[in-house]
């Protein structure tokens, strides 16, 4: 029964990993590398993430800079970003490529908080399956003699506060990107 709870922990914490991860690409107003992890470079005939052919930091605030580590992927860089759909217009000035990264409007910071609570509801949802899962993994023990009845449910009931526990985590990592986008 430890082994089914400590299984259903790990994949709950991963959601919860996943969640993070994803809310990072989220541009909450002030420049955040992590907002170009899913833009891909043509980069000698493969494609490869921003990250893997050039060093991207924040210098202040406002503005992203990318530093190449090859200067004849510059164009490459600047016509992939130019591509997504981050809204972002790159300056390139031969040597690097700097982003200003412009303030939200109120309208894109109530669409990005309609986002997150999307990445929200996502990652419960993952939850919600990893309990259905463990449960069904209980039952099945049970009806095979392995567990006793009162183990079963016991155990039932400890992946629900296990579940109510990663839920709650779920909202407050959503909540603390809704203040920050809605952050002025």
């Amino acid at each position: 029964m430890n082994q089914v709870k400590n299984q259903a922990q790990d994949k709950m914490d991963k959601a919860i990993q996943v969640l993070k991860k994803d809310l990072l690409t989220l541009r909450a107003g002030r420049a955040n590398p992590a907002i170009l992890d899913k833009v891909m470079v043509e980069y000698y005939g493969s494609e490869m993430p921003i990250n893997q052919t050039a060093n991207i930091s924040a210098p202040d605030p406002r503005t992203l800079l990318i530093q190449p580590w090859d200067k004849s992927v510059l164009n490459e860089i600047e016509r992939a970003i130019l591509k997504s759909e981050l809204g972002l217009t790159p300056t390139n000035d031969g040597s690097v490529i700097r982003i200003t990264i412009p303030a939200l409007t109120e309208e894109r910071r109530t669409e990005l908080v309609k986002v997150a609570r999307k990445m929200g509801e996502e990652a419960k949802i993952a939850i919600r399956n990893v309990r259905r899962d463990a449960n069904d993994e209980l039952k099945k023990m049970e009806k095979n003699g392995d567990i006793p009845e009162d183990t079963s449910r016991r155990g039932q009931e400890e992946i629900q506060k296990l579940t109510d526990r990663f839920i709650k985590e779920v909202d407050q990592v959503v909540g603390d990107k809704e203040k920050e986008i809605m952050e002025i």
